[in-house]
């Protein structure tokens, strides 16, 4: 049993030592927050468990093996790094840290000393992603032409990040974990009509190198809650709407073909390909717990995440292209290929 100490029981961190109890690979021997009823909290849903108000003693203890870290994002950095030379494995809520310098420093540092880096991607752990995935590197969708999402709703209004750093890191992630393709540029236009607030909604574009265009629509502002994505391919097109309780994911047998004319002087014609539409078996297992069990299998056999470190650097690196594209009224943000390749 792999013991866990979670540091930061306020939104998330009930739902890691909840999904961490159930998982069976992990305990939860440990739990720290500066909150005194947080804490009080967590000893009545959690009544084995130590608290300390001091998350210090709890990165120090050598009976804890793995570090679980859902505070606010601007102390990551100083909490995970902590974590790591303490020769702890470790798990970051999203986005891994605020800054690319930062990621970039956990990244090498857990790589230096043979620890587990997991970033809190939950949504690349639904089974509704993972069937996605699947159906991608099968070749049954074919080659990806574009990835367009909408995830809206009226609040929550954050005070420490803007809305892409809120709700586009959910499609950054997904879309790191979904292509091949790695993005070569960001391009995002936003605004803030809150006063005292960052920016509450943008439009991003992502361009990849494989010709791969991917569109997302973030906002906080919004009437309605809408979690709805478009994936269109050469063979099929899949809708992926979250909100759903059923068929989550439809797949579409659709799309359009070219075909050559033998005048040069005409246009070739397109056909279209009406087919049927079906709706795959997806687990409904929830996907904290899937990813709660995949950060212990890491632990024990040494292997990398599907969320690795690497993958919250490159989404970070995303984030931040996109905030500077937004100050500059959309102007494209060119991506490291080295960094985004490694």
């Amino acid at each position: 049993m792999i013991r866990a100490g979670i540091v930061g029981y306020g939104y998330w961190g009930p739902n890691l030592a909840r999904a961490v109890a159930e998982s069976g690979l992990l305990s939860v021997e440990m739990i720290a927050d500066r909150s005194a009823p947080a804490l009080e909290r967590a000893g009545r849903r959690h009544p084995s468990t130590r608290m300390t108000t001091d998350w210090r003693s709890l990165v120090a203890d050598p009976s804890i093996d793995a570090v679980l870290v859902a505070t606010p994002v601007d102390t990551h950095f100083e909490i995970a790094l902590a974590a790591l030379k303490a020769g702890k494995h470790v798990l970051v809520e999203k986005p891994i840290t605020d800054k690319v310098a930062t990621a970039a420093i956990l990244v090498e540092e857990a790589a230096r000393r043979r620890l587990v880096l997991m970033v809190d991607h939950t949504f690349v752990y639904t089974g509704a992603v993972r069937k996605i995935a699947e159906l991608v590197s099968s070749g049954a969708i074919g080659d990806v032409y574009y990835y367009d999402s909408t995830r809206v709703n009226l609040g929550l209004f954050q005070r420490d990040v803007n809305v892409i750093w809120d709700l586009a890191v959910h499609d950054f992630s997904i879309l790191d974990h979904l292509l091949t393709a790695r993005p070569v540029a960001v391009s995002a236009s936003g605004a803030g009509f809150v006063p005292d607030s960052p920016e509450n909604m943008a439009h991003l574009s992502i361009y990849y190198d494989d010709g791969a265009l991917a569109h997302l629509n973030v906002n906080w502002l919004a009437p309605v809650k809408i979690r709805q994505t478009l994936i269109g391919g050469s063979r099929r097109m899949v809708i992926y709407d979250d909100m759903q309780t059923s068929e989550k994911v439809k797949v579409y047998d659709r799309g359009v073909m070219a075909g050559e004319c033998a005048s040069p002087s005409r246009e070739s014609l397109v056909s279209y390909r009406i087919g049927e539409m079906s709706a795959p078996v997806i687990s409904s297992r929830e996907a904290l717990v899937t990813e709660m069990e995949e950060f212990a299998r890491c632990i024990a056999s040494n292997a990398r995440p599907i969320t690795c470190g690497e993958s919250g650097l490159r989404v970070v690196e995303m984030l931040a292209a996109a905030t500077r594209s937004m100050a500059l009224r959309g102007q494209p943000m060119e991506l490291a290929p080295e960094r985004l390749a490694s």
